[in-house]
């Protein structure tokens, strides 16, 4: 059995504002098992990036419930002393752009070894020569020579792999990547991708992709979960959420996607918009939206439907007392 090396449960995360409580996380659940891709996937705003910022205590919103269950440590109630030390250590993580991450007043090296050296015992030397490994893993040609140079001398491409190289200096167990492709052409993009298929092959690090891209999540993902409206609404592996998506939300992302083996059939868009999270409805959050929805949806949010032991959706489609309804996708 692979063992499980995070888990989240029950996790709600909000934002005080002049106008309110949002609330951008409610009651999120899933687990990451060991050398697995486990990829959160929905639109903008339904609380996917402050899930996984959440994880590392980096969000600015209210963590107000839940348990983040890390090596016998619950991360969430960790104090930040302690925090501090899992934080690039143990559980790294790489941001949309890499730009602003780097900072571009010191060279690459330097900011390489400071990771190092802050996170292990090794000394200034050892650090160098860790940092020309990772440099040389994540495809850096002439490795020692770009530690000399400053983030501005490199591509969006080329800073998006420095970013990498940077978050596994210190050999971590989990990888957090908040949409690191967003930002680079679909070549760039393809490559990225495929590195980080190497590096989970090399290192067997734990990964967590954030992303709204469906074609990204098609070729790294092991499991996907779907979020709506700051909840998980569907989970499950890869074949499951391509060719038996169960939740109306997962089927209209599938259908919003274009594919190059149908070109002649027209993109059907997801109508209306996302919930005011303000004030979230007390019934399904997607009704408004779904074109099945049922008059239960509206006073209940929908218990939650094991379709088999790994594949789970929140939708009173699949309560035993609904009439059925079956969705397909031809591969």
């Amino acid at each position: 059995m692979v063992e499980t090396i995070l888990e989240v449960n029950d996790l709600h995360v909000s934002f005080p504002t002049y106008g309110g409580t949002v609330k951008a996380v409610r009651g999120v659940n899933f687990t990451l098992k060991k050398g697995e891709t486990l990829a959160i996937v929905g639109e903008s705003g339904c609380g996917k990036t402050v899930t996984s910022e959440s994880i590392m205590r980096l969000t600015t919103g209210d963590i107000v419930k839940g348990a983040i269950l890390f090596n016998g440590h619950d991360l969430a109630t960790l104090p930040e002393k302690e925090l501090r030390k899992i934080r690039g250590s143990d559980i790294s993580m790489i941001f949309q752009d890499p730009m602003t991450s780097l900072n571009p007043t010191i060279t690459i090296g330097s900011q390489l070894i400071e990771g190092i050296t802050q996170h292990t015992h090794k000394s200034k030397s050892e650090a160098k020569e860790v940092a020309l490994e990772m440099l040389d893993l994540v495809g850096i040609a002439n490795p020692s020579e770009r530690l000399k140079q400053y983030p501005h001398q490199f591509s969006g491409g080329m800073r998006q792999r420095i970013m990498i190289a940077m978050s596994l200096v210190c050999n971590p167990s989990v990888l957090i990547a908040d949409e690191p492709t967003t930002a680079l052409d679909v070549t760039i993009q393809a490559q990225i991708l495929e590195l980080f298929k190497k590096i989970q092959k090399e290192t067997g690090v734990s990964i967590i992709l954030i992303t709204h891209d469906l074609g990204v999540v098609a070729q790294v993902a092991d499991r996907i979960a779907i979020m709506y409206a700051g909840k998980v609404v569907e989970i499950g592996n890869r074949q499951e959420i391509f060719y038996r998506p169960q939740h109306p939300y997962t089927r209209g992302l599938l259908r919003s996607v274009p594919r190059i083996d149908k070109e002649e059939e027209a993109l059907i868009p997801i109508p209306g918009t996302p919930p005011d999270l303000f004030s979230p409805p007390k019934g399904c959050p997607f009704m408004a939206r779904c074109d099945q929805a049922m008059e239960v949806c509206d006073h209940y949010y929908p218990l939650t439907s094991h379709i088999n032991d790994h594949h789970k959706v929140d939708c009173w489609l699949q309560d035993e007392r609904a009439k059925k309804v079956t969705f397909a996708t031809k591969g």
